[in-house]
């Protein structure tokens, strides 16, 4: 018989030769190199058991979880056969994946340890303050967790996490599941890199996100976007109206739609804007506002030149000091207006794509020379207050705006004019109107004589005398007739 048949290889159906299930599941695990310990993953249950619950994991290999840890605290379960779980893998061996959720309740100690060497989170109630910390009751057993610990800032209201329940990392476990330490600041931290790195991934310049102001300082705001995420807004993107403080704007902890102008992951940080959720003002400026149109705004500074005054948020304006006031010469801004006065002004040039717009606070109040000739003719004899001194003449104020002109050859000539020489400003005088110039603003005065030309100050210091005076001049004078009838 050949020798070669002897040498034939066996049946690849035999038995002895048939991979055993610990070769299949390593298999499974190298068709999977992503699965390992810790890891969180979302399975559906495929079956329901007396003591356990089978979890599709998503890969070659089922997942157990044991029932009683998924039950709640009357040991009902929760859940049926297609309903989902987020869970962690515990462990890994020859013939099983356990799955865990944040480990509590029913588990057992051998749980502890699993959750201890995955790092699993387990839920923990705390039930008191201690020194340097809190006491945590986790599965019936009392862990220490430093005040450190509890949080990723400082804590400086402890009683503030007492009677709630947490997840905690175990950082210490000793023999019968003795002397637990536990952080909830590890399991924190680990969570906040989770989502920063997936933020990153996700997240792109133009959108709109919603961020809580954590820190306000002079040149700008920074705000979280989510924990270990933060972004700062400048102090120019913080509206389209100019603000000079920060803080008269937002508050701490106040909740921002800010638009993400600006990543740099690497430095963990973004650029944010609060005025570009919505759109420039200044693109619609002039479907919104008109040459001629009277608006009221508010003033925002002074300059030597002029005011700036915002007539609508983001649209700001000039007024210059020639355009401040018809009835008084304007010779700094401030004369007139101060930062935060509302005033009233008529629009006069709009110039969108330099963003600029000229305003006037004396065309708003109205053109006091307007109509003038309707009010005032030749010959006719008013009153008027002495406002200015030259050598040529007297200037005149008739109204608040309507300014004449006394020549000093009107006063040569007149018996009175060294009195009127002796007037002090803003003192009263009778003057005839000769000529009016409107198209030059131009009133011309020439003394006029009701008033006996003996009293001039008398008349100024009648003119002047109060309304109750008067009516105690005229009671005098008729207790004085009632005397005489006696």
């Amino acid at each position: 018989m050949p020798d070669d048949v002897f040498k034939s290889e066996p049946p690849s159906g035999d038995p002895k030769e048939e991979p055993g299930f610990a070769e299949l599941f390593e298999s499974y695990l190298k068709d999977n190199p992503t699965l390992r310990v810790g890891d969180r993953i979302q399975g559906k249950i495929i079956a329901i058991g007396s003591e356990n619950v089978f979890v599709d994991t998503g890969t070659k290999a089922d997942g157990v979880v044991e029932k009683k840890e998924i039950m709640d605290a009357e040991g009902n379960l929760r859940y049926g056969v297609g309903d989902r779980l987020d869970l962690y893998i515990v462990s890994i061996k020859d013939d099983e994946i356990r799955l865990s959720g944040s480990i509590s309740g029913q588990g057992g100690e051998r749980l502890l340890y699993d959750a201890y060497r995955g790092r699993i989170p387990v839920e923990g109630r705390v039930i008191e303050s201690c020194k340097g910390g809190f006491r945590v009751s986790i599965m019936r057993k009392t862990a220490f967790c430093p005040i450190s610990q509890i949080d990723c800032h400082f804590v400086e209201e402890p009683e503030a996490y007492l009677n709630k329940s947490f997840h905690f990392l175990i950082t210490r476990i000793e023999k019968n599941g003795r002397n637990l330490v536990v952080s909830r600041r590890d399991l924190l931290e680990r969570e906040m890199e989770e989502a920063k790195q997936e933020f990153y991934k996700t997240v792109k310049p133009g959108d709109i996100l919603t961020a809580r102001v954590t820190k306000i300082m002079p040149y700008g705001v920074f705000a979280e976007i989510l924990p270990g995420v933060e972004g700062m807004i400048h102090v120019s993107e913080l509206s389209w109206t100019r603000v000079e403080n920060p803080d008269q704007i937002v508050k701490i902890d106040d909740t921002l739609r800010v638009k993400l102008l600006d990543i740099k992951p690497e430095a963990n940080r973004l650029s944010l804007s609060v005025k570009q959720v919505d759109a420039n003002p200044w693109d619609t400026v002039g479907e919104r506002f008109h040459s001629g149109d009277k608006v009221a705004g508010k003033v925002t500074r002074c300059a030597d030149f002029g005011a700036f005054v915002e007539i609508a948020p983001g649209i700001e304006g000039l007024v210059h000091i020639s355009e401040m006031s018809y009835t008084k010469r304007v010779i700094k801004a401030e004369d007139a207006v101060s930062p935060g006065e509302t005033v009233s002004v008529m629009i006069k040039e709009i110039d969108p794509l330099k963003k600029r717009i000229s305003l006037s606070m004396r065309d708003a109040e109205g053109d006091p020379w307007v109509g003038i000739e309707e009010k005032y003719h030749a010959g006719q004899t008013v009153m008027g207050s002495i406002e200015r001194k030259e050598g040529f003449g007297l200037f005149v104020l008739l109204e608040p705006g309507i300014t004449g002109l006394l020549p000093r050859s009107r006063l040569e000539n007149a018996a009175s004019s060294s009195k009127i020489e002796k007037l002090k400003l803003h003192e009263v005088l009778p003057v005839v109107i000769e000529a009016i110039n409107p198209g030059e603003r131009k009133i011309t005065l020439s003394l006029g004589d009701e008033v006996p030309k003996e009293d001039w100050k008398g008349y100024a210091t009648e003119k002047q005398t109060s309304r109750p005076n008067a009516m105690g001049d005229l009671g005098a004078k008729l207790r004085a007739a009632l005397l005489s009838k006696k």
